[in-house]
């Protein structure tokens, strides 16, 4: 099979129209519509299917694009490799994804000190959730992801390489003239009245866990789009959050933290592909393994890297997003 059909097909399913593809591609929609019957007939199943607003892949269409989007990115990841080899140099930009959290706290940091170290490299950060990241370096889009285990968890995958960077204690987000600013750590029972606002299910799930320990229940009746919005809600007094600890030092000066007694918390982990490393990468992970360990507090708990046991973590990611 030709690679070049392959990739019809992806725009297709990407843009959901085959007149779109074609003015795209810039071939005819005709020729479009022979490579995906071409493509069908090859394959033994229907790959795409239409309806009132165009086309739409087929559960087996689906299914392959999600293999056949794998294979173009590496593809193109070997044609670019081929070149730089070719002209005696590696110049291909370091793609780092994080979560949002990570992406305005350790991660620019580590970045900083690689450049140090290792002068002028291009590169490109992507903010995005760990289930979104942890599917961008399979599919060759990320050479490094920086995320978390938060609910509910890390898949094992074969294809991409873990490794553990530490515990990051969860602390709370108060306004500036909170009555329980400046103190802490507090004890959960101390927050039980307030309201709380919250960003996505991840952060919520260790909150509603870490109160029911506490025997109390944290009413979150506020939500916000994104960590910049809950942010903005805790700045003006509306409502307090449970935020990363690695966020603390990146935080706007009108929102200040309290540590709470015996906190929840998440593990920090690094993905990266298993095979054909960004020649940057492994520096990069031991940047953020000493950026991270700079931020945390000294008694942060042990946890097992990828060569020992892993703890337990769910198959699959279920839509619980984190930040």
């Amino acid at each position: 099979m030709e690679l070049t059909v392959w990739r019809t097909f992806v725009t297709v399913c990407r843009l959901g129209s085959l007149s779109a593809a074609a003015a795209e591609l810039h071939h005819t929609q005709s020729a479009v519509s022979r490579q995906i019957a071409g493509l069908e007939r090859q394959l033994g199943v229907p790959l795409i299917e239409r309806h009132a607003r165009g086309v739409r892949p087929t559960p087996a269409g689906e299914v392959f694009r999600h293999h056949a989007l794998a294979a173009l990115n590496e593809a193109d990841r070997a044609v670019r490799a081929a070149r730089e080899a070719g002209d005696g140099a590696f110049n291909r930009p370091l793609a780092v994804g994080a979560t949002p959290s990570l992406a305005a706290g350790i991660v620019p940091e580590a970045i900083r000190a690689l450049l140090k170290q290792a002068g002028p490299i291009r590169w490109s950060l992507l903010p995005g959730l760990s289930a979104q990241l942890h599917h961008r370096v399979i599919t060759g889009e990320l050479d490094v992801a920086v995320v978390t285990d938060a609910p509910p968890g890390l898949p094992h995958d074969p294809r991409v390489e873990r490794r553990f960077l530490g515990l990051d204690d969860m602390v709370v987000a108060l306004p500036v003239d909170h009555p329980q600013s400046g103190h802490g750590p507090v004890h959960m029972q101390a927050l039980a009245d307030q309201t709380w606002v919250e960003d996505n299910d991840g952060s919520a799930a260790l909150l509603h866990q870490h109160a029911t320990r506490a025997g109390v229940s944290a009413r979150i009746d506020l939500t916000a789009a994104d960590l910049p919005g809950k942010l903005a809600l805790v700045a003006t007094g509306h409502a307090i959050a449970l935020i990363p600890g690695v966020l603390t030092r990146a935080l706007r000066p009108d929102v200040t933290t309290v540590s709470l007694v015996d906190p929840p918390t998440r593990g920090i982990y690094t993905v990266t592909p298993g095979r054909g490393p960004h020649p940057c990468a492994a520096p990069l992970l031991d940047q953020l393994a000493a950026v991270f360990t700079s931020v945390r507090p000294a008694h942060a708990a042990h946890r097992p890297t990828d060569t020992d046991a892993h703890p337990t973590e769910p198959a699959l990611y279920d839509g619980i997003t984190d930040s």
